[in-house]
């Protein structure tokens, strides 16, 4: 047992013919490098640096076993020997890190995004405008050939293993469903029949690729999709897969397509662990738990319990690949927590983007977004504690910088001292932490309540960095001066009392923030019984797919959304985490009123009107306004910094307002850090 903190976490575990040395696997994760030949030598730095940071095994993003299991057109796919040499370079990289690599064998079915897709059964899926083909009974055969195939090529490039995945709703998930297979041959009909290709898969797998190779079966536990697996069906697939000669078993909940938020912020922390914990009884095999496991201490835990004998997790490992090493040396107040936020992560994934992380914009990047020592030690000042003025002290100062951070509040975080105040969002509170200790240990001297002026500065420093964020912009609207106006920091932040009927003005990402902050309890955080009810998610023993009807709770405050332009509120809210938040609003009652003019406030409440004509007048007598009608920038200091001749960069809501994009000004951080 190791002498740590985390003894279970830690623990190497014995699969018989190879040892993990730890109990963390890296999650899959599609970049985006697997598409290309070009990126191979990136995508291999990228897992080596995991590597070094200590995973126990990492599962690389999917690759598909033939052309019509493609995620998108002229995707990643491994199908030939050229491939396969190519991929030697990923696994030496790892190897030579000190790790164990396997490569998932990720078939699309339905979800492929071309016009030859194949499917179980002619079903088109909702995410998708191709309706598959339905496969004869030979062409089954061969798509379990190519499985196999595929696998013995990843063997031969080097790979410590495959992982094959079953669920997410992707083509074996497809098979096992009455949802999606209503097929009548030996491929479907009785449950038997519908777990005949996966467990094929598993058992031909073995037998091509010998007994010294690892092979992960990704499991799905909860489809959360009506005509979904009932709990016999599952178990009775783990124990087939096991006896067909499957090491390991992964946790896999909910398909792409399901209503049920799975991963994002607001989904508790290992909210459906106890469903591997259930499994994990059925089996001999390790099972690993996952989805929204975060931190060390709730994987411990999770271990401990005997919920699971491994913790997968993918996007943490984005957010600090040295994850692992510092839970092993007792510093896991210096993990960059993962929180969830999707935002340069999945987001990017959907809409065939780079992934890369928000809060370490160096995934993916890390051949070309390098943070080297620096060659000559500048003063420099940092004006701005919000996440880009963090991100660039904090990287400076790991570069060998001397800097000074300056900040008029009394605490760090600037609009993520917001976020982690709204319902869903307390997660955010980690980076605050994150920063709060990591500029300590980089030696940054942090100045709180000190509101600087270009006195202060010139002279005093080589070169000043402005990262003084955003103000509440306030619309002209006639009587905005009225008592009962608010802005959303002096609501969130302020704590400033509002009425039992509210008017949001501006209806972004801050509006329905603000929309979900009016219309929780008190106590706005939801533990993992409530929340479940409030999306409809029972005991797998229950219901197939594990779902019920949900039972929201209802807010006690009456909320009016509005917003200028025509239109669906929330259109432009990101891929992965727009349909939870519209959702929300929907089970909590929220008006949604778009192309709407903001004629006049008076004591009687907003007068309103729609339309280019100002047509349908209507009042809203509402206890409260709330502003929520953009940001400003915040940039006194620049002209006089300049005129001065003062070295000046500008970052974050000081750049550009706009919407609050804390991506890109931690990433106008990062970068503006890599070239001083």
């Amino acid at each position: 047992m190791t002498d740590t903190q985390f003894p279970r976490l830690l623990e190497p575990l014995d699969l018989g013919f190879t040892t993990l040395k730890n109990r963390v696997v890296m999650g899959s994760i599609h970049t985006g490098l697997e598409d290309r030949a070009k990126d191979t030598d990136r995508l291999a730095e990228y897992f080596a640096e995991r590597a070094r940071g200590g995973v126990g095994l990492i599962i690389t993003g999917g690759y598909a076993p033939n052309r019509t299991g493609w995620l998108l057109p002229f995707g990643a796919k491994l199908t030939n020997r050229i491939e396969a040499r190519r991929h030697r370079r990923i696994t030496k990289a790892v190897h030579d890190a000190g790790g164990k690599i396997a490569m998932q064998i990720l078939h699309a079915g339905r979800y492929s995004y071309q016009p030859f897709s194949v499917s179980a059964s002619s079903i088109k899926a909702p995410i998708n405008p191709f309706r598959p083909r339905k496969l004869t009974g030979r062409g089954v055969r061969w798509q379990i050939r190519n499985y196999v195939r595929c696998a013995r090529l990843a063997k031969s490039a080097g790979y410590d293993g495959v992982e094959i995945m079953g669920g997410e709703g992707y083509f074996i998930n497809q098979f096992l469903c009455e949802r999606t297979n209503k097929r009548t041959d030996q491929w479907g009909g009785s449950s038997e029949n519908r777990r005949r290709m996966a467990v094929e898969i598993v058992r031909r797998t073995r037998k091509a690729v010998g007994p010294n190779f690892i092979i992960v079966f990704r499991l799905s536990m909860a489809d959360l999709v009506e005509g979904g697996q009932t709990w016999d069906e599952i178990v009775s697939l783990a124990k087939e897969v096991e006896a067909a000669g499957a090491t390991i078993i992964n946790t896999d909940i909910g398909w792409h397509e399901s209503r049920v938020p799975t991963i994002v912020t607001s989904v508790p922390r290992a909210a459906f662990v106890d469903i591997t914990g259930k499994l994990e009884k059925h089996v001999d095999i390790p099972v690993a738990a996952s989805n929204r496991i975060n931190m060390p201490e709730t994987a411990e835990e999770i271990l401990n319990r005997g919920d699971a004998q491994l913790i997968s997790m993918a996007r943490p490992m984005l957010a600090d690949p040295d994850w692992v090493n510092k839970a092993e040396r007792g510093a896991s107040d210096e993990i960059n927590t993962c929180i969830a936020c999707n935002q340069a992560c999945l987001d990017h994934a959907f809409v065939h983007k780079q992934v890369s992380c928000l809060l370490n914009p160096r995934a993916g990047r890390e051949t070309t977004l390098i943070l080297s020592p620096t060659r000559r030690t500048k003063n420099l000042a940092v004006v701005g504690a919000g996440p880009a003025g963090l991100s660039a002290a904090l990287n400076l100062a790991q570069r060998g910088h001397s800097v000074t951070l300056f900040e008029a509040s009394d605490k760090i975080g600037g609009q993520f001292g917001i976020a982690q105040l709204i319902p869903g969002k307390e997660e955010f509170a980690e980076t605050i932490r994150y920063y709060t200790r990591m500029l300590d240990v980089a030696g940054v001297t942090v100045k709180l309540e000190t509101r600087v002026t270009p006195a202060d500065l010139i002279g005093s420093f080589d070169e000043v960095v402005v990262a003084t964020g955003v103000t509440p912009r306030v619309p002209k609207i006639p009587g905005i001066e009225n008592s009962k106006v608010l802005t959303y920091a002096e609501v969130v932040r302020e704590g400033k009392p509002v009425g039992k009927s509210v008017a949001v003005i501006g209806a972004g990402g801050i509006g329905v923030d603000v929309s979900e902050f009016l219309t929780h309890p008190t106590s706005p955080t939801l533990h993992l019984k409530e929340w479940k009810q409030e999306w409809g998610v029972t005991e797998p023993e229950m219901a197939p797919g594990a779902l019920t009807t949900p039972v929201p709770e209802l807010s006690d405050r009456e909320v009016y959304l509005l917003q200028r332009k025509p239109g669906r509120i929330g259109a432009g809210l990101a891929k992965t985490t727009g349909w939870v938040h519209r959702a929300a609003l929907k089970n909590k009652g929220v008006h949604e009123l778009s192309g709407v003019n903001y004629e006049r406030i008076d004591d009687a409440g907003l007068h309103i009107t729609f339309g280019e004509k100002h047509e349908k007048p209507r009042l809203l007598e509402v206890d409260t306004i709330v502003i929520c009608a953009g940001q400003e920038s915040v940039r006194d200091l620049v002209d006089e910094l300049t005129v001065a001749g003062v070295v000046t960069h500008i970052i974050g809501g000081a750049d550009v307002a706009g919407e609050l994009d804390a991506k890109r000004a931690i990433e106008q951080g990062t970068r503006l850090a890599a070239k001083i």
